[in-house]
């Protein structure tokens, strides 16, 4: 499938695709036009990158992850893979994610105890 169909389906602009591409996250096929060429599974890789984004991990990250992801919520990574690098690298992502997190909570919760004063206010 071309580019534009490619980001029809799953939502990711052509511009983000390129990008993709660039950081070495999307490998299309090129035609003889020049015109890429993605396979069907890309929709599914897309959506991985973008999860992955979504929550925070780097291209950098997700480049040496990626080819150890298949099925959704499976990695396929053997443990001779993982290099003390790779695991000091993932180990600090997860952490600054906890961080997210932590923060993430502490705003809903402060958020809930504003709207829970006002509605008190109100009644």
């Amino acid at each position: 499938m071309r580019i534009g169909q490619l980001s029809q389906r799953t939502g990711v602009p052509a511009r983000m695709l390129r990008y993709y591409e660039e950081q070495d996250l999307l490998h299309p096929e090129r035609a003889d036009n020049g015109y890429r060429d993605y396979p069907e599974p890309a929709v599914y890789r897309v959506q991985q990158i973008r999860g992955l984004l979504d929550s925070g991990l780097t291209t950098e990250i997700i480049r040496r992850i990626l080819p150890f992801l298949g099925d959704p919520d499976r990695i396929h990574l053997h443990p001779q893979c993982l290099t003390p690098e790779l695991a000091d690298l993932l180990e600090a992502e997860a952490t600054r994610i906890q961080q997210r997190i932590d923060c993430l909570s502490r705003n809903r919760d402060a958020i809930h105890a504003y709207l829970a004063a006002v509605r008190t206010l109100k009644s």
